[in-house]
């Protein structure tokens, strides 16, 4: 398009954004004002996709970080010709596609769910990173953000994370429109401030006025010459652009106009114009290809005089799944010699990303190749997951496929401290909509779960330990999501022990202290935290009375709420005692944290004494 018909293009989307707002009676039209000509020209002469088929690996990505200026992105559907203007309208409306902010749940169009601020350049960084070193199709991933959201320190680890892997296939724009939700954001329009903070990061910076679509299509082209580093094109805009009451104003975000026909008319009125987006570059079609027959590691049951540590049993079988699958990979964030996601680094250094101490960049990118078609595993310290939750929260609202694993969970960890113990990341995990969690006990039932998580839906996550744990299962044992194990059961149980991860082997020792005081009890391994397995529950409490939960875990949300699950369908709850980490833990050695934390062999038996004793009718 020439520059008279880029003008009238960028009209059209503000005012295409004023009518999506005002027929829904709320949304950020000034938000969408602001970066339209932005926008206008992007959609008309640059970015390269093919509507009708989403899923093209040639297309390029766009992701709006600014999730809020949603009525601008349907407007630029609706000029491509992918939504009409009927569609257009029902804007916010229940069962509209056109959600306030974008999700890929509802249009294929939308790369990841923005609405999260700082998120959208972090995502964009995990599709660059895929189309650079994987799919190698020549896409650009171009991502539009607000100047609030860079005051997120996420958006640094991803400008860090960018000019690392010189990035060149990746395009930030920056809408600097000077005004937030509640008044002037910090830097305002000065943007050599965010400039600065670009280039310290490797990027290769364009300033430019963000209404002047003749500047515009030059810093565009200027980005896609670029080589060897990302491009941030810094363009100065005004908030409410075009409509003079409006224009620069404060207190007007997140507010349909109050006048929109008359907003619509200084604009020029409606207009109908459409764009012919270019064809995407011709590419082969990505595949989840399978390289080979999947073998994962075996240890024999009882073999391992000192056991054989969850987290190593992980790391094995990571890379045995990244042989059996070549749509496998693994991101890690710089403890890969603790979490032993080394062992896959070593044998598919293609398929590995570093994410140094980023979790949050580590997470986002995770997201971004799952939308790209890989199966992602993330890893770090289970405590350390907590500060990326909402990039977990929103690859929930994404539908996104990832894996997360967290080692070094729980006190039994020992003498590093409470910093380094995760102790809320099941609750954490549980919480998530549509999650899996997992807590394996043995090598062998950690391999096969790492190798189920890979074809699940969702965000799926795997607790591992440190500590070696005995192997207590057979390689050729099955572990089905939504399942359990009754390691020890019998007609004269008289309470049932619940437990998962370090806890079994505990709960295991107790039984057998127990025992020889002639007390039965049922011990079930519920590796499968979420979905729980009820019917098995629900058996227990029928057969034996009492349950136990016993878990390396804060109270709140963990084992013990899971078990309860299992009994919220009206039926009469069967007594419950809970043992968990209810203290504040020290430095100790694992036997002494697990002592002090009242969920060692000791503290169940005496627990359980105690119970069964209560339990008794005079």
């Amino acid at each position: 398009m020439n520059t008279g018909e880029l003008v009238e293009l960028a009209q059209q989307l503000r005012v295409d954004s004023v009518r999506a707002s005002a027929a829904a009676g709320s949304g950020h039209p000034t938000s969408s004002m602001s970066a339209a000509d932005l926008m206008a020209v992007l959609l008309a002469n640059h970015f390269r996709y093919d509507f009708d088929r989403p899923e093209h690996p040639g297309n390029d990505r766009f992701v709006l970080s600014k999730g809020h200026a949603s009525p601008l992105l349907y407007a630029a559907y609706k000029a491509a010709g992918a939504i009409d203007d009927e569609e257009l309208l029902t804007f916010r409306k229940i069962g509209s596609r056109l959600e306030g902010h974008p999700t890929p749940r509802r249009l294929p169009w939308v790369e990841t769910a923005t609405g999260s601020l700082g998120q959208g350049l972090p995502v964009g960084v995990g599709i660059a990173l895929s189309g650079k070193r994987l799919d190698r199709t020549g896409y650009r991933v171009w991502v539009l953000t607000g100047d609030s959201e860079l005051a997120e320190g996420s958006v640094w680890e991803a400008a860090e994370h960018a000019g690392h892997e010189h990035l060149d296939n990746l395009t930030a724009i920056v809408d600097v429109n000077r005004l937030g939700q509640r008044g002037a954001t910090r830097h305002g329009h000065d943007l050599d401030a965010y400039a600065r903070r670009f280039q310290a990061f490797g990027w290769h910076t364009v300033e430019v006025d963000g209404h002047d679509v003749d500047a515009i299509e030059r810093a565009y082209g200027e980005a896609e010459s670029t080589k060897g580093q990302p491009t941030v094109i810094i363009a100065r805009t005004l908030k409410g652009k075009g409509v003079a009451d409006i224009e620069d104003r404060e207190g007007l975000h997140g507010k349909p106009l109050k006048n929109a026909d008359d907003a619509i008319e200084e604009l020029g009125g409606v207009r109908d114009l459409r764009v012919q987006v270019h064809e995407p570059q011709a590419a082969r079609m990505l595949h989840a290809v399978r390289t080979g027959h999947l073998e994962l590691p075996r240890w024999d049951k009882g073999s391992e005089e000192e056991g054989v540590a969850t987290r190593d049993a992980y790391g094995q079988a990571l890379a045995a799944l990244g042989t059996g699958r070549g749509d496998v990979v693994a991101l890690d964030g710089e403890v890969g010699d603790s979490t032993r996601t080394e062992f896959f680094a070593k044998e598919h250094p293609d398929r590995y990303f570093e994410c140094y101490i980023a979790e949050q960049q580590m997470v986002a990118a995770a997201v971004g190749l799952a939308a790209r078609g890989w199966v992602p595993y993330a890893t770090t310290f289970a405590a350390f997951l907590t500060r990326a939750h909402d990039f977990v929260r929103m690859a929930s609202i994404s539908g996104a496929g990832i894996n997360l694993v967290g080692s070094h969970a729980g006190v039994a960890i020992g003498q590093d401290g409470p910093s380094q113990m995760g102790l809320e990341d099941l609750a954490m995990m549980r919480a998530v909509y549509g999650s899996t969690v997992l807590y394996p006990c043995d090598a062998n039932q950690t391999a096969h779960l790492v190798a189920a998580m890979a074809d699940l839906d969702g965000v799926r996550y795997l607790r591992t330990n440190r500590g070696e744990s005995p192997v207590i299962y057979g390689p050729e044992e099955e572990f089905p999501i939504g399942g359990s194990k009754v390691l020890r059961s019998s007609a004269r149980d008289r309470m049932t022990v619940v437990a998962a991860g370090v806890t079994v082997h505990e709960a295991l020792k107790a039984a057998d202290a127990l025992d020889r005081e002639g007390i039965q009890v049922r011990v079930i391994d519920l590796y499968s935290v979420k979905p729980v397995d009820r019917d098995t529950l629900r058996q227990a409490a029928e057969d034996t009375g009492c349950l136990m939960t016993v878990e390396d875990h804060h109270e709140e949300g963990g084992l013990g709420d899971a078990v309860l699950d299992a009994f919220c369908d009206g039926r009469p709850v069967p007594r419950l005692v809970r043992l968990a980490v209810r203290t504040m833990p020290g430095s100790a050695s694992p036997d002494e944290q697990l002592h002090a934390a009242g969920i060692d062999a000791e503290s169940i038996a005496t627990a359980g004494r105690l119970l069964v004793e209560q339990s008794v009718t005079p």
